[in-house]
């Protein structure tokens, strides 16, 4: 026996939650349109579903006003929609407070702000993984370059999985120099995981910070950030059902409040003088000049569509529908896939490697010939690819809770064809 969940698309039965895929895909514009395409790039961007598309309408149709500042009505809607979903956002990270909580444009301007915002001796040690998106390496660069930071890098394994004996040994050699580790929960480059509790645990252990990149994780699975017993996570809001130009940045309220803001000026501060000023408590230091309010609003939408769902069964669906690609995939010869062969430890990304073949046309192909869309190039993973020879990056297929079976196996197969039709 079925017992339907009201609006939410979820069905509880004696083998657990099982997703209405049928249900939870008239809750999104795009898909309901005649020869909806198979929207396989969930990993750059999500698509978004109704409520959150009729709460930025509702914003600037209703109540277009300033949060924070004006008491006027439109202001002070604002004002406690914007609270409500940064308290939304904390309860969906298991936060201790939504003090905790800081809006960003994106996981790249949380991660700055982190590295920006600590401070630096010349030879503090940051360590990160061979696989991180520029916007968790560049700035760890930038500091080397700019302040003498050393910023090293752990190695994976052959297969992309995380190498925690080599982890250990270079917290080990950076001994008492280690102030951070900053690395992505699951990779956007092949969607492999890392084991976040266990290095959370080493290096506090040695004494240091440690920073995740959840860009790929937070949209996809269980975030616990009190669990995990992290320091700081940056995520995407926009790869969360959520508006673009929207993205967070949880960290533990102490180091909140001992973090050096990189945008001034606004509400970042209580009150200023010609010649002194105060800085305001987190999250207002961080959230400098007139906020994306309609962003905010919508997060709420977003985060309430989430909340609803099953995350273990999206997580499940993903990895299923990997499996399902991954089949296809690995039969073809000239092809490799990034990462493990057990597609379950890749999450729901299928990165395709294709030394000789046209990455972009085959992507165009896909997109013009059967209405798939996937990622093709480095996917900001540049150092990766160019450490390895492969300049022409790889074709990604990153799936979500509304992707079916139908659609990654005509990926797959429009796929295979594109090979021998360019072989």
């Amino acid at each position: 026996m079925w017992h339907q969940c009201a609006h939410i698309g979820l069905f509880i039965g004696r083998g657990g939650v099982v997703m209405d895929l049928k249900k939870l895909r008239t809750d999104f514009p795009t898909l309901r349109q005649e020869n909806a395409p198979a929207y396989l790039d969930n990993a750059c961007v999500t698509l978004r579903p109704d409520s959150v598309v009729q709460a930025i309408h509702e914003y600037y149709t209703t109540s277009p006003g300033c949060g924070g500042r004006s008491v006027h009505r439109y202001g002070t809607k604002v004002s406690q929609q914007a609270s409500s979903s940064r308290h939304k956002l904390s309860q969906f990270l298991n936060a201790e407070t939504s003090k905790e909580v800081v809006f960003t444009r994106n996981a790249t301007q949380s991660l700055n702000q982190v590295a920006h915002g600590l401070s630096w001796n010349k030879g503090d040690v940051v360590l990160t993984s061979d696989r991180e998106h520029n916007s968790n390496l560049v700035p760890w660069l930038q500091l080397e370059q700019e302040q003498g930071i050393d910023h090293r890098v752990v190695a994976s394994k052959p297969d992309n999985t995380f190498d925690l004996e080599a982890f250990e040994a270079a917290c080990g050699e950076a001994g008492k120099d280690l102030k951070l580790v900053s690395m992505s929960h699951i990779g956007n480059l092949d969607g492999v995981a890392i084991p976040v509790k266990e290095i959370a645990k080493i290096t506090h252990d040695h004494g240091a910070l440690i920073c995740i990149d959840g860009a790929q994780s937070t949209p996809h699975m269980n975030v616990d950030v009190q669990d995990l017993d992290i320091d700081f996570l940056a995520f995407s809001i926009h790869k969360m059902l959520g508006p673009s130009g929207m993205g967070g940045l949880w960290g533990k309220y102490e180091l909140l409040d001992g973090l050096r803001t990189i945008q001034a000026g606004g509400q970042t501060v209580q009150t200023s003088s010609y010649d002194a000023f105060e800085w305001a408590a987190p999250p207002a230091r961080f959230e400098g000049g007139l906020g994306h309010f309609a962003g905010m609003v919508a997060t709420g939408a977003a985060v309430d569509y989430l909340s609803a769902l099953d995350m273990d069964a999206v997580r499940e669906h993903e990895i299923k529908l990997n499996r399902i690609m991954s089949k296809t995939v690995s039969g073809i010869n000239g092809v490799d896939i990034i990462g493990p062969a057990d597609a379950s430890q890749r999450s729901g990304i299928c990165s395709i490697l294709m030394d000789d073949l046209p990455a972009h046309d085959i992507a165009l192909l896909l997109d013009e010939a059967a209405g798939v869309m996937v990622r093709s190039g480095q996917h900001c993973v540049h150092s990766w690819f160019n450490d390895r020879g492969h300049e022409n990056g790889s074709l990604r297929a990153s799936v979500y809770f509304y992707n079916t079976e139908e659609e990654v196996k005509l990926f797959a197969d429009t796929f295979e064809e594109a090979v021998h039709a360019f072989s």
